[in-house]
């Protein structure tokens, strides 16, 4: 263990600074697709019942309209996040008649491309924004890519922890450039870490035939109706995601937060060819925001990202270089099937100890050679994870996954132990104890037991998928949410409608201005 890493330990285990580790904060973004009873993409409107997807902040809408997305407010206790998920999906529920909630990451069969509606969020300007940006992802990356669905976890350790480390460890510069740099750091480590994560967690191994559209591609085929890798743990992740040109040459640098702000301020500055030629309109509506590489910064893909929360108006950009870093967003987990969340609090207590183990070790500064080992470690795991003597990259040197997955494990123990010290109990050992079985079990994995279910019933992977669906909605709809509940998430849902409405009458100036306004915002800031 690195002596920066002991000391940050020792310093946290003092008594007067051990209650900190209880002021991290979770917070949970689940997306799931709402399907028919036949397991088929649903083709009708976001459910007025749930609310306004523009501006109910716990019920919106991702890609298409099919595409839910329930936000959880951000709660020290991982426990807390977890219940409050649990009474959206309960909520949501009781709004969708006979459609179901589609339990994995990878989408259902989908109708033809012309055919997956996008999302719409109304006629104000703010609407309409949402709107274009969503055809200009169509137009630049297909709708099918769009409809995967994923599990966003928002971390943050508390903001007191970080003028002690500060002072411990005699940082030149203010206390929120040692956070930002810290959570910098965090994200370096995330990258080369997080190949761990696919292993343990990635339980996309297969997925509809239909969904590659004929396209070539590496994949076997497991029946007429399902594609898969043997050894996969997480296709979602893999590289027959987005194949984006344009954003192959942007790997945002995380060796300081003007780095990553400046390469993300020219990709939305800068024009990309092929995106000029086809131009932001066609027959007088608009296609996509603008031609250049990256329409909005949310546009460029990444597994993690530092976030600030903007103020009304404000992009993340100027958020993150007016503030500086708040949280992290790890956007690389799977949806677990067999989870009616898709996430459990076994889940998310060993995910707090691998950002802590993150945020608080060694973090040297990326060179290319790093940065492309992180990248193809990955791009391995995703892949071909559960292959026996995988090996990786470290240091140049190949090293046995499995080797490397229990040294990465030992070293977090004493991060799970902290955790369970200021908490009480032994939650956070036991969480790194399940994931130990994992790795030295391949079989534990939830990509194995998504093609040992898939197996033990001979079915497709939309079979799999649909009777999963059908268990959970089973969970949530035999146990309604109670009566005062139900009537705050109605109201919740009522008042949002209520406030679209209200955008929509008094909105001000032209649409076309708007965009200009909003594409002015950001070259405002780019010297």
């Amino acid at each position: 263990m690195s002596e920066l890493l002991n000391r940050r330990l020792a310093l946290l285990g003092e008594r007067a600074n051990l209650s900190l580790l209880e002021q991290c904060l979770h917070g949970i973004e689940r997306e799931c697709l709402r399907v028919t009873g036949e397991g088929r993409l649903a083709q009708t409107p976001h459910p007025e019942e749930l609310g306004s997807a523009l501006t109910n902040e716990q019920i919106t809408t991702d890609y298409s309209e099919s595409l839910l997305e329930f936000i959880t407010p951000a709660l020290p206790d991982p426990a807390d996040t977890l219940a409050s998920l649990d009474s959206i999906h309960r909520f949501a529920y009781s709004k969708l008649g006979n459609e179901y909630l589609w339990s994995p990451s990878m989408p259902c069969p989908l109708p033809a491309e012309e055919d997956i509606p996008i999302a719409y969020y109304g006629t104000s300007n703010i609407g309409q924004l949402k709107y274009v940006y969503r055809k200009g992802l169509a137009l630049r990356y297909g709708k099918t890519m769009q409809c995967i669905a994923g599990i966003h976890y928002n971390f943050s350790l508390p903001e007191k922890l970080w003028p002690l480390l500060r002072q411990a460890e005699g940082f030149v510069g203010t206390d929120r450039d040692f956070q930002s740099s810290s959570y910098i750091a965090l994200i370096r480590n995330f990258r080369r870490y997080s190949w761990l994560l696919m292993y343990l967690f990635g339980a996309s191994p297969a997925l509809d035939a239909g969904f590659l559209r004929g396209r070539s591609h590496q994949l076997e085929q497991l029946d007429p109706q399902t594609l898969y890798l043997p050894y996969a743990t997480s296709l979602r992740m893999s590289d027959l995601g987005y194949q984006s040109n344009a954003q192959a040459g942007l790997t945002p640098c995380y060796n300081d937060l003007n780095s990553y702000t400046d390469s993300l301020r020219k990709a939305v500055a800068t024009p990309y060819a092929p995106y000029v030629e086809v131009g932001t309109h066609q027959d007088g509506e608009w296609v996509q925001l603008n031609t250049n590489i990256l329409q909005i910064e949310n546009e460029y893909y990444s597994n993690i990202r530092p976030k600030r929360v903007t103020y009304t108006g404000e992009r993340p950009i100027q958020a993150l270089m007016a503030r500086g870093i708040q949280y992290v967003e790890v956007r690389c987990l799977d949806i677990n099937p067999f989870l009616p969340m898709g996430i459990d609090l076994t889940e998310s207590r060993f995910l707090d100890a691998f950002l802590l183990y993150c945020a608080l070790n060694d973090s040297p500064l990326l060179t290319n050679t790093s940065c492309s080992n992180a990248t193809s470690n990955f791009l391995s795991v995703v892949k071909e994870g559960r292959r026996p003597g995988l090996q990786l990259q470290r240091n140049g040197q190949p090293v046995d996954l499995k080797e490397w997955a229990g040294e990465l494990l030992e070293n977090i123990a004493p991060l799970a132990a902290m955790l369970d010290q200021s908490h009480g109990g032994d939650a956070h050992s036991k969480a790194l104890d399940a994931q130990l079985a994992k790795v030295q079990d391949p079989s534990l994995t939830p990509s194995a037991q998504v093609l040992a279910a898939m197996a033990e019933h001979k079915e497709s992977f939309a079979q799999f998928s649909l009777r999963q669906s059908q268990v959970h909605a089973e969970f949530f709809r035999s146990e309604p949410l109670a009566a005062e509940e139900q009537a705050k998430f109605e109201e919740r849902a009522r008042s949002s409608l209520a406030q679209q409405a209200e955008l929509e009458q008094n909105e001000v100036g032209d649409f076309d201005v708007f965009v200009g306004a909003y594409q002015a915002s950001i070259l405002a800031i780019s010297n």
